[in-house]
């Protein structure tokens, strides 16, 4: 059986990445590094069930992606409580890009982006 080990997503400067998940998100910082044979930095925070990896190629230029339904490809974190998790974005001053959104009595669920534009979902489940 396959599990996920990490997501990496793409930064354009590493110090504002950390700052931006560990001081905003709060995630642990695991390591951080610099690979010189593949010209990247690289550092890992900590999420159940896997790692998030900020990845910054040292090598070529950054692109920052347009922000744009469907709002893919996307880090998707579960929440148990969203009206906590959105008082924290709002207390952080994280723009939403869209939502709250619901289906009824199934899931609700937005769209923040970090400084990259690396979109992130927090989704709850509502049933099982």
């Amino acid at each position: 059986m396959l599990r996920t080990d990490h997501v990496a997503l793409p930064v354009s400067d590493m110090d504002e990445a950390i700052k931006f998940y560990v001081e905003k998100l709060g995630l642990p910082l695991l390591s951080r590094e610099v690979d010189p044979v593949q010209q990247e930095e690289f550092t890992f925070l900590a999420l159940e069930g896997g790692n998030l990896e900020l990845l910054k190629s040292l090598a070529h230029p950054f692109e920052k992606p347009q922000l744009k339904p469907p709002y893919c490809p996307h880090l998707a974190l579960a929440t148990e409580d969203m009206t906590a998790t959105l008082k924290l974005i709002e207390e952080q001053h994280l723009p939403i890009v869209t939502g709250p959104l619901k289906i009824e009595d199934k899931v609700t669920w937005l769209y923040i982006a970090d400084p990259d534009n690396n979109v992130i979902e927090f989704v709850q489940w509502l049933a099982q």
